[in-house]
């Protein structure tokens, strides 16, 4: 398997994206892991870090259709999905679509509809589908749903459903940039002038192509079975309410294998399983003695306490 496409898109992407967010050079590369393997990503951090414009300049930069969707408590399913409305004129229902319709959809501050909004989202996001009306509308493929959420404002917001967290390939949170970064972006011009001027540096058909090239990259049993361990300690652990569900494996064995890929490997190793679990995992547990300080030193502290497997890969 040659594994110089994937590194060469990554490259590409992370190219432009560095045009406007500097010094996040990981957050860059999950998001373009996130899109290969055909999952969305809950992008939470502090107010003012630039997680808009790191979503912007990534939409920009795989040349999609782009829709930037601002939630609110007054925001209603409709207005996501898009309604039938009667046409006088041709005397018949005619579709409006809502603004879901778009191959990359930014859930600007998620948290803050009601749970019958963010419901809208759960059949698109896992079937690549809407259904109005009895009619079934197919969304474009590739499909990302990126959303944001500032995990410090919580006056005013609905946290969001373990099913719907759990539709998430991956939580990232960006955090403040260096010094030396965060000069230079003051300094700078304007970054929404930066965003429009950004070209795409790929296309839809090249995704697909590496999306589906991925899965040849090669998974041991003995790596199966190690993602299968974490899995199970999560499951067994006192300190959670439940643990990782099936679908949560799946995602870690995907991203995984295109963690890979672009690192210029066609098979996976430990270190990749590790890397990816630290930003797949954490958001679909749920710690209920909260002596223990939060999901990510959890995670941190299961990957030190689960057996690594030790093998001539």
């Amino acid at each position: 398997m040659n594994t110089q496409p994937f590194q060469d898109f990554l490259s590409r992407i992370r190219a432009n994206c560095e045009q406007i967010i500097l010094g996040k050079t990981e957050t860059i590369d999950q998001l373009a892991i996130a899109l290969l393997a055909g999952g969305h990503v809950l992008l939470e951090d502090l107010p003012g870090t630039g997680k808009t414009m790191l979503l912007r300049a990534f939409a920009a930069s795989i040349g999609m259709d782009f829709k930037r969707i601002q939630f609110t408590p007054d925001l209603l399913p409709s207005d996501l999905t898009g309604i039938y409305f009667y046409n006088q004129r041709s005397a018949e229902f005619e579709f409006r679509p809502g603004p879901l319709f778009a191959g990359v959809v930014l859930a600007d501050e998620i948290n803050r509809a009601t749970p019958r909004s963010q419901s809208a989202l759960l059949e698109v996001m896992e079937e690549h589908q809407i259904s109005i009306d009895g009619v079934t509308h197919r969304m474009p493929e590739p499909y990302l749903v990126m959303a944001t959420q500032n995990p410090i404002e919580s006056y005013g917001t609905f946290p969001l459903p373990e099913a719907q967290m759990d539709r998430f390939l991956m939580q990232l949170s960006m955090g403040y940039m260096q010094r030396e970064d965060e000069i230079r972006v003051m300094s700078r011009q304007d970054t929404r002038d930066l965003i429009a001027a950004l070209a795409p540096v790929t296309e839809p058909a090249e995704i697909l192509r590496l999306k589906q090239e991925s899965r040849n990259v090669t998974v041991s049993p003995e790596i199966t079975s190690y993602i299968m361990d974490l899995a199970e300690y999560t499951r067994k652990s006192t300190l959670l309410s439940a643990g990782i569900s099936t679908r949560g494996t799946i995602a870690l064995y995907r991203t995984a294998q295109i963690r890979a890929a672009v690192s210029g490997r066609d098979y996976v190793i430990p270190e990749d399983v590790q890397a990816e679990a630290r930003v797949v995992l954490p958001h679909r547990i749920n710690i209920i003695r909260r002596s223990h300080a939060d999901s990510r030193n959890f995670i941190d502290q299961m990957l030190e306490s689960v057996a690594v497997p030790l093998e001539d890969l």
